[in-house]
């Protein structure tokens, strides 16, 4: 075993909390070492320790066998340690090709920043990664899973690279893009670079990890060789719990049809992104969404949101055709989004968690000219109370809450606007499996209430579970739709493949 990095007795104390109480932890050169975890388990707060961002409160490192103590992300990146975060690191008014090589750009004459090379060398590591991405778009247009590319090839594109620390790398790609990560995996650790990674995926974890090591309440509970172990054995060392895999309710009832699309078509930089999808949603029913990246699956819930309204296509809500003009409007009209970034664009980081909640909601709270407090904390107190939040004050930051929280106060934000159809983009991205079992509750309780549910979701089981029928997108258009005992893993796969595109 050759181990190119030891963090010994590790501990972090925060205010009131011990994140990390006396973690031994080691990183094997050439491996895929798995760490896996509930969120709040400690997993974020040990990588951030070993990448230089936070400073333990006592323990030791050694890289290559010798004491270290990284002061910055820069002393740690110099020495060879690279970290792709859960919540991105990009600059968004940057292009793509200078966020590759902010802070280490190719120079001639150690004077001017040489473009070419720098070119090059952003088009050869997209290239290795299979996402020919533009070097000179702004990131800012990207998806968040284009994005997710681009962080992961700011790192690949090191020269030093020892280590690479990936926090929920693949959040947002679909299955067949996970694949291909995988293969760039591979790659690296045929070049003898370490690899830790982080990941609620636990199917993802058992293909790819050589080893693995649990956290729990910031303690190391288990650890074995990934040839060793099952994924129950993975689950019940991180929540005591078997595997949760949600259940359709027999006894829910789907009514009549509440909207209805009809050749919805968004023309965008000289494409078009959706290209005549038509799909309709019924009371009650949960629609699934599948397509890879880039597929237009987010799109569409930005046309039907109004943040960005169709060029063409005809839209009704119960009935009664509707032009969709902005956010507010499809608030009014009943439509709420709980969409895929959550921190970008779900929650105000500044803001508490009461007013995270009520946020989208504060008109239902007016007394003519100032808000009520006490209609304000009687919903916020509701609807925490409604989704699960875990919290000891709805005053805390929001950032004082574990991501599954954060996720819960987002769906709290959206129901508080008392929705009819309510839009869903990776529900469970970047959250725990107990967390997700309670995501998945809550959207079959709100379904049995009624509501309409149209769901976005990368994870092929977590679809085919939770979804009543799925409709499938390939390059911006609707490549089939899978009902009953068609909703398989083989044919969703066929129908978001770029054959399908031609075969529409």
């Amino acid at each position: 075993m050759d181990i190119c990095f030891t963090a010994k007795s590790i501990r972090k104390v925060y205010p009131g909390t011990v994140a990390l109480d006396n973690v031994d932890f080691q990183i094997e050169k050439g491996k895929v070492n798995v760490l896996v975890g509930e969120n709040g388990a400690g997993k974020s707060t040990l990588m951030k320790i070993i990448a230089g961002i936070e400073q333990p409160t006592s323990g030791e490192l050694f890289f290559r066998e010798k004491p270290v103590v990284f002061k910055s992300t820069t002393e740690a990146s110099e020495a060879g340690i690279g970290i792709i975060h859960q919540e991105l690191s990009l600059y968004p008014n940057m292009t793509v090709m200078q966020n590759l090589f902010v802070g280490r750009e190719h120079r001639t004459k150690k004077i001017l920043v040489n473009q070419k090379t720098q070119r090059e060398a952003t088009v050869r590591v997209l290239e290795l990664l299979n996402h020919p991405i533009d070097p000179d778009r702004l990131v800012s247009s990207l998806r968040v899973g284009e994005q997710q590319i681009v962080e992961i090839a700011r790192n690949v594109a090191k020269e030093n690279l020892d280590i690479l620390i990936m926090d929920e790398p693949t959040s947002s790609l679909s299955e067949a893009e996970v694949s291909d990560f995988f293969d760039v995996i591979r790659d690296l650790k045929s070049k003898g670079i370490a690899i830790v990674y982080i990941s609620h995926r636990l199917e993802e974890v058992v293909q790819i990890g050589d080893n693995i090591t649990v956290l729990r309440d910031g303690k190391i509970v288990a650890g074995a060789q990934m040839g060793d172990i099952t994924l129950d054995w993975i689950v019940e060392q991180m929540v005591g719990e078997k595997v949760i895999v949600p259940e359709k309710a027999s006894e829910r009832n789907v009514g009549g049809e509440v909207l209805k699309v009809e050749n919805l078509s968004l023309f965008r930089n000289g494409r078009y992104i959706i290209n005549d999808v038509s799909f309709s949603l019924r009371k009650g029913e949960i629609l699934g969404i599948y397509g890879l990246l880039g597929s237009g699956r987010t799109e569409i819930f930005e046309a039907l949101m109004g943040i960005c309204p169709p060029d063409s296509g005809e839209i009704y809500i119960k009935g009664k055709k509707e032009k969709i003009k902005n956010v507010t409007a499809q608030i009014k009209n009943g439509f709420a989004l709980i969409p895929e970034d959550r921190q970008r664009e779900g929650l105000v980081q500044t803001l508490n968690i009461k007013k995270n909640l009520t946020l989208s909601s504060l008109y239902s709270y007016m007394n003519v000219f100032y808000i009520s407090n006490r209609r304000e904390n009687s919903a916020a107190d509701k609807i925490i109370s409604e989704v699960g939040v875990k919290t000891k004050n709805k005053d805390l930051p929001i950032l004082s809450l574990s991501g599954g929280n954060q996720q819960k106060v987002v769906f709290g934000k959206g129901l508080l606007t008392s929705p009819e159809i309510l839009l869903l983009d990776e529900p469970s991205r970047g959250i725990d499996v107990g967390a997700k079992a309670e995501v998945y509750g809550i959207i079959e309780e709100l379904a049995l209430r009624g509501i309409s549910i149209i769901v976005i979701s990368s994870e092929l089981k977590e679809i085919i579970a939770i979804a009543d029928r799925i409709i499938v997108l390939a390059g911006g258009v609707k490549s089939g739709e899978l009902s009953g005992d068609e909703i398989e893993e083989q044919a969703l796969v066929a129908l978001s493949s770029a054959s399908a595109i031609k075969a529409v």
